[in-house]
């Protein structure tokens, strides 16, 4: 084929490969066939499915247009006439949509998209929709969208929303969903999959593709993806054998045997300066937001003479900021910048060749994500350091290198009807042309997320939008949409409009509030409101890698002027635990199985050999199929420390739930601590463990107990503002006039109390409960957990002294009840006492 040559040579003038992979796509794509691609990092999955709508359209168009390109007939390549560009109003109706995750790929992607564009001389016009466009802008994509458009799903509710929708999309010939291992499993995936299935209505000939690295499940990935009509006919197009991974550790120079969490902070700088220097060009990757503002400082304290050289890049800086980081990665004129997941994903920063990650990954596919960013081409090794936090986290990295080797890729599950999602959706068919309720159900029911929805759900959520419900149904506010003589589901109401695309986003949106310069300077990001509440006039403070002093809060933004040096607190965000992943947990109990056989394969197990040794001659080293129990008394009571090795999320329930049905065996009264190695129990008295062990590692009647051991009324209520939210419950108010977060915190508790008493039965409240066990304690987890429990060896030993596994848990509940400044000394008090004890 002709206008697959012309795609080739474009390659070959760049120096580049075709893959085959990358021509089955072309081909699939050609042949009508919807599928997934799922390859490494940097490994060419965005051209795999761009070049498929490209080679359609040279195929079936004149190859030339007079005076908008010149040819080179040598090697078929067009080359753009200088200062010539594409007239919107002759560019080709849209062609490609083309999905995003995140708004910080969107003008990266838009380049990538672009070059063959340019060269090969296509009459297409290529835009970026997010919520950071210009006004100016989405005028002129209300006229007319690009041939190609590039957004996220909450542009595309918006874009379907348009009463006009059916018309927008009328030559729409491919959508791809970019990075769909990272939308997979969200409530922002369920958006997407919505959405999908209205735009396969809307045109029955689509062809959708997802391009995704790093996930597990990749069956279910497809069928989330296509829905189940498509899904049955699939192709799953895997890339190239997986790209070279180096994963390695830097050392710490001293190792204590009695590591606590965060023990070594930013010990470990001069190494990480040292690792930094061996590349042009590096990226530094925390866990947590905080994380980055703290090890950002901490670099440039020790290097002063990289200033202007490193910078740091998280979802809450500005957009202008960000945008300048990656233009410096992009060119390489920076040579370090710290940064969150929000560079995890595929933006090409080719001079980028270091990665270090600090702390535990907490997983196998994020720590396999990030070592891609390095050797971002193929056939380039990616190569990513770990520095631990605890010397601890060595075994995770270990472990994690096996997983690695051994594909062990954690799947994403997937979210199961969240009506609240559903409810939007529906408003949103309503205004964008409206929709006969037996239509609509078809179309909802085709997608994953809703393929079990259940006729008495269905009529919930008809019930609810045209009314509010039970409760609600005296208010004409909560009527959003009406219907007509036909039978037609529709919003004619502007206000009802206005007020339901202004909500669209808040399916990601949080309780935030912008920093911005008092005078003469522009906003810096923006900061969770809970944390600029707790400051007074005269506070200072460090975010955007810059030290602030805190004036004032109006109009919704904190105002802040310069202070003159950097001490002061550091934004701490909520949601920013990471727990370990189930792929790295178990890979981490095999490593400790090895460790209890004298096996220390790895330089990081031969590091925490001391650590575990002492583990082992005081308590045990727990081997696979066991569960350790250590009992240990003190002068502040009795300890019972469990170590299942499951994750903080998990062992939070399993605390509370232990501790619960001990309780209903004898009175008593425990303090709990958690963390992803296992939990604590403490108690004025000795528990009664054995009569207790036949009912702790249960796993019947984990739904009933789960509640009753958990406040569970009160955490439902939290999670129920998420969910009265993204259902237009709550209404987050027009921008520069939006209500803070502790309003929408009373406003949604007020509807959680009123349909708790006068619509019982309102399903949004069954799916708050739901939430809570899954997202907060994954209680599928949970269960698994105690199924593997129920089977296991119980080893229950009693230590003298607290274990070095143990220690990290007495600190961290030590941690609440002592002010900082003294709890560096007791816990040296209580090292030095232990290590001392320890030989």
């Amino acid at each position: 084929m002709r206008a697959q040559r012309r795609i080739e040579t474009w390659f070959a003038a760049r120096g580049w490969k075709v893959f085959d992979f990358q021509r089955e796509v072309w081909r699939a794509y050609l042949d009508g066939e919807s599928g997934l691609v799922h390859a490494a990092t940097g490994t060419g999955k965005t051209l795999a499915a761009w070049m498929g709508p490209l080679i359609e359209w040279l195929a079936t168009q004149e190859p030339r247009r007079a005076g908008e390109t010149a040819f080179d007939e040598e090697d078929e390549v067009a080359v753009p006439s200088r200062g010539k560009r594409v007239r919107r109003d002759r560019a080709p109706a849209l062609r490609v949509l083309w999905i995003t995750p995140l708004r910080a790929l969107a003008a990266d992607t838009a380049e990538a998209l672009g070059a063959p564009i340019r060269s090969l001389g296509l009459p297409w016009t290529i835009e970026t929709r997010t919520g950071d466009t210009p006004a100016t802008l989405r005028a002129r994509q209300r006229r007319k969208l690009p041939t190609a458009l590039i957004t996220t799903p909450e542009s595309v509710s918006l874009l379907l929303s348009r009463e006009d929708a059916p018309e927008l999309f009328n030559e729409l010939q491919l959508v791809v969903v970019d990075e769909w291992h990272e939308l997979l499993g969200t409530k922002r995936g369920v958006q997407t999959e919505l959405a999908l299935a209205r735009l396969r209505a809307l045109r029955p000939s689509l062809r959708i593709w997802g391009l995704s690295a790093t996930i597990g499940n990749l069956d279910e990935a497809a069928s989330a993806l296509l829905g189940s009509e498509l899904s049955r006919e699939a192709r799953i197009v895997r890339g190239e054998d997986s790209k070279a991974v180096v994963v390695d550790s830097l050392i710490p120079p001293v190792v204590e045997r009695f590591p606590w969490a965060g023990h070594l902070g930013t010990q470990m700088i001069p190494q990480v300066i040292a690792a930094i220097e061996e590349g042009r060009s590096a990226i530094v990757f925390t866990n947590t937001r905080s994380q980055t503002e703290i090890w950002f400082q901490a670099i440039l304290a020790a290097r002063p003479d990289w200033a202007g050289h490193i910078a740091l890049h998280h979802g809450s800086l500005d957009r202008r900021q960000r945008d300048f980081v990656e233009e410096g990665l992009r060119t390489g004129a920076l040579r370090c910048v710290v940064a969150t997941s929000s560079l995890d994903l595929g933006v090409d920063f080719s001079p980028v060749d270091r990665v270090l990650q600090i702390g535990s990954p907490k997983g196998v596919a994020r720590l396999l994500q990030r070592a891609g960013r390095s050797g971002h081409q193929p056939g380039a090794v990616s190569r990513v350091t770990c520095v631990p936090t605890n010397v601890l986290e060595l075994i995770e990295v270990a472990a994690a290198r096996d997983g690695i080797m051994k594909g062990a890729i954690e799947a994403r599950p997937l979210v199961e009807r969240p009506l609240d999602v559903l409810v939007q959706h529906v408003v949103t068919v309503a205004l964008g042309g409206g929709f006969r309720p037996d239509e609509l159900l078809a179309e909802v029911r085709g997608t994953h997320a809703y393929a079990a929805l259940h006729d008495d759900e269905w009529e919930w959520v008809l019930t609810f939008v045209t009314s509010g419900g039970e409760a609600l149904r005296g208010y004409p506010e909560y009527t959003r949409v009406r219907i007509d003589a036909s039978g037609r589901y529709l919003v004619d109401d502007r206000g009802v409009a206005r007020r339901h695309r202004q909500a669209i986003g808040t399916i990601v949106s949080d309780g935030s509030i912008v920093v911005q310069y008092l005078r003469g300077g522009g906003a810096l990001g923006s900061v969770e409101e809970s944390f600029i509440a707790r400051l007074t006039p005269g506070d200072r403070f460090t975010f955007a890698g810059k030290p602030l002093e805190f004036v004032r809060v109006r109009d919704m933004k904190a105002w802040v002027r310069r202070a003159p040096s950097a001490s002061g607190a550091i934004p701490r965000w909520m949601g920013s635990r990471l727990p370990l992943s189930q792929s790295l947990a178990e890979s981490l109990r095999n490593k400790l199985d090895e460790a209890s056989r004298g096996e220390w394969r790895d330089v990081e197990m031969q590091t925490v050999r001391p650590i575990l040794e002492v583990q082992a001659r005081w308590s045990r080293i727990p081997r696979a199929g066991e569960l350790l129990v250590e009992r240990v008394k003190t002068r502040e009571g009795h300890h019972l420390y469990f170590f299942p090795f499951e994750g903080r999320l998990v062992h939070e329930g399993l605390a509370a739930l232990f501790a619960w049905r001990i309780s209903r065996l004898a009175p008593i009264t425990f303090s709990l601590a958690a963390n992803d190695y296992g939990f604590e129990l403490l108690a004025p008295e000795e528990a009664p463990l054995d009569a207790a062990l036949g009912t702790l590692l249960s796993p019947h009647g984990l739904l009933d107990d789960i509640p009753a051991s958990l406040n569970a009324t009160e955490m439902a209520r939290r999670q129920f503002r998420e969910i009265a939210r993204v259902s237009g419950l709550v209404f987050p108010g027009l921008p520069h006039a939006g209500k803070t977060a502790r309003q929408l915190q009373v406003s949604s508790g007020l509807f959680f109390d009123v349909l708790q008493r006068y619509d019982p039965a309102n399903l949004l409240l069954s799916q708050a409960h739901r939430e809570v066990l899954e997202r907060q304690l994954e209680s599928s987890r949970l269960g698994r957990t105690l199924e593997r429990l129920s089977r296991a060896r119980v080893v229950i030993t009693t230590p003298k002294r607290t274990t070095p596994l143990a220690f990290p848990l007495l600190v961290d509940r030590t941690r609440d009840r002592v002010s900082s400044e003294t709890l560096g000394d007791r816990i040296r008090k209580m090292q030095v006492a232990l290590e001392k004890a320890a030989g």
